[in-house]
């Protein structure tokens, strides 16, 4: 049997502003998107939100039962806060879930994007049937969100799960967040094109040299991808590492987590065995048998659609608290 209503689910990016109308079982009804402009100021992208949130409830407005906002940065879960976020031009301590909610009349919850995916994925996607997972997003940085004993973890403040800025490399390069080594600054889409770039800098012999046309700006991850499925050992080793240190970094969260399973998203992952085969390595020859029993590492399932699904389902589990607190 089907539950009655709708939840709405915004994925707010720097770019885009994406919205969808979710049923309680995950099915996206309806979706739209705008682009974000930020450099408009805050209560410009507040009204595109809001836009589009009346766009998807179009003709169901009294069956929507709450909505949820996926934000970038650090968000203040208890308050609804966004606190700051390095990708929404003006953005400190934007009460973004009190402003919605006067404006909406319905129950509102705003969480960090990452954390969101994770919930995402345990209620809609791979993460169905586990109660102990965590989710990590391998793109241009690192993100994820971590579920125990099915709860998404927050934290005191809600700025849990921080995984990419967790240490793997005591003695690596400066992260963009100031701390040094971290699985971000070793393992992402942005550590990967810094090493490549360094590497044709040094006049390795490389076709990413080619493939850049001596622009090594122009370098990305998917290009040393590509250099490594033409058999470019340069790209090949530069994979390699990345995989090592996601597999440091997934060996750190088994021994303090124990999770069922990992769920692994995000764009650097299309490189496949480049990255997949020695992150295994590290994690078989590093981690105790008693951590892999019942253990397994997949690919995540929704997509580009992760926003707005986690957002979704974030007001799903959080709508009554959402809701009290508006009152």
């Amino acid at each position: 049997m089907r539950s009655p209503g709708y939840v709405i689910g915004v994925d707010l990016g720097g770019t885009q502003i994406r919205a969808g109308l979710v049923t309680p079982q995950g099915e996206l009804v309806r979706r739209t998107a705008t682009l974000t402009r930020s450099h408009e100021g805050v209560d410009a992208v507040i009204q595109r939100i809001v836009d589009q949130i009346r766009q998807v409830m179009e003709g169901v407005e009294s069956q929507v039962i709450a909505v949820g906002v996926a934000s970038p940065g650090a968000v203040d879960v208890k308050n609804e806060i966004v606190r700051f976020s390095p990708n929404l031009a003006y953005w400190r301590d934007i009460p973004l879930g009190r402003r919605l909610r006067e404006i909406l009349n319905l129950p509102v919850c705003v969480g960090n994007d990452a954390n969101l995916a994770a919930l995402g994925e345990y209620l809609f996607g791979a993460g169905r049937g586990v109660d102990h997972l965590v989710y990590i997003t391998v793109s241009t940085g690192i993100g994820g969100g971590i579920i125990i004993n099915g709860q998404l973890l927050v934290g005191a403040h809600g700025y849990a799960a921080e995984i990419g800025h967790h240490t793997v490399a005591e003695d690596g390069p400066v992260c963009k967040c100031g701390n040094v080594g971290c699985l971000e600054a070793m393992a992402s889409g942005t550590a990967i094109a810094r090493e490549a770039r360094k590497a044709v800098a040094e006049e390795r012999a490389t076709l990413l040299r080619d493939l850049c046309e001596g622009d090594i700006w122009r370098i990305d991850a998917r290009m040393v991808a590509q250099a490594a499925q033409q058999g470019d050992p340069v790209a090949q080793d530069i994979l390699h590492q990345a995989g090592h240190f996601l597999g440091v970094g997934i060996l750190n969260l088994l021994h303090i987590f124990n999770p069922q399973r990992v769920i692994l998203g995000g764009s650097v992952m299309k490189a496949g065995d480049f990255i997949t085969r020695p992150m295994w390595d590290v994690i078989r020859a590093r981690s105790g048998a008693m951590y892999l029993e019942d253990f397994d590492i997949v690919d995540a399932a929704l997509g580009d659609d992760v926003g707005i699904l986690g957002a979704a389902a974030y007001a799903l589990t959080r709508r009554e608290k959402a809701w009290k607190s508006a009152l």
